[in-house]
């Protein structure tokens, strides 16, 4: 899953696809280098980010998924609000990659239903202004489950079919850095519950403080690639189903390595 942010602050691109033929342009190069779904997102969810209105992320998304379906790409929208999902359904989005999990609008399941389509289902505990306040668990990895869980069980109590849903342990959203590693540790166990899990760690903070200098600072966004490549092969090898990233063609090449490396016969042992 290739992320296309057309905001001007996300915390890793913002403002560099505002522009309509920009946006379009990178989602085509995206889909060339081998993204199966262009997650377009139209309104910032990181750490701190103040939220837009419903008018302005549908005239954010709207035109580039409605460009982008015509060259016959297939998308997910990236939003919380069922009146934005519906717009990028109609305008050819595929599916939605809902941060909230349902919590945020809970006229989603409804926009989910009727529509048919897949829905990703990420663990969130609260806006962004205030998620940093809610990292508070037991054992992060049991809480995220039981949680993930509940709102598997809420959208196919309200009609959503099995087979659309997807989940998202929410690495950054109300987690600390020691959360963040604790899941990814124990992917398997999200894996297990039988839901396709998309993994979604590309150029986050906690793996720019893992990699921060002598003095403390934390290594620049956009020099968090080779980590990034690292976390997405880890979590294949436990068996989740997609990665949502920034650098497509790295990402690819990572995987593409652990699978030929996991296909590879063992050498014949000495006679």
């Amino acid at each position: 899953m290739g992320v296309l942010n057309v905001t001007p602050d996300s915390f890793s691109d913002g403002g560099r696809y505002a522009d309509l033929g920009d946006a379009v342009a990178h989602a085509l190069r995206m889909r060339d280098e081998g993204a199966d779904l262009i997650d377009v997102g139209g309104e910032s969810t990181r750490p701190g980010a103040g939220r837009v209105d419903a008018e302005t992320e549908i005239a954010r998304v709207v035109p580039v998924i409605a460009e982008l379906a015509a060259h016959g790409l297939a998308m997910t929208v990236d939003t919380s609000r069922a009146a934005v999902a519906e717009a990028a359904l109609s305008a050819g989005a595929l599916g939605v990659n809902d941060v909230s999990g349902g919590l945020a609008d809970p006229d989603m399941a409804r926009v989910v239903r009727d529509a048919g389509c897949p829905w990703i289902l990420m663990h969130w505990r609260g806006h962004s202004d205030r998620m940093a306040d809610l990292a508070h668990y037991d054992d992060v990895v049991a809480d995220v489950r039981e949680e993930l869980s509940a709102r598997v069980e809420e959208a196919l109590a309200a009609g959503v079919d099995a087979s659309k849903i997807a989940i998202d342990p929410g690495l950054g959203f109300a987690k600390r850095a020691e959360d963040n590693w604790a899941l990814s540790a124990r992917l398997d166990v999200l894996v297990d519950m039988g839901w396709p899990v998309l993994f979604a760690s590309s150029r986050k903070s906690y793996l720019g403080r893992l990699l921060a200098d002598a003095e403390g600072h934390p290594r620049p966004v956009g020099e968090r690639e080779a980590a990034t490549l690292a976390t997405t092969v880890l979590a294949v090898a436990a068996g989740a189903w997609g990665v949502r990233v920034h650098d497509v063609r790295g990402n690819i090449d990572a995987v593409r390595v652990w699978q030929a490396t996991s296909g590879a016969r063992p050498l014949s042992s000495p006679s």
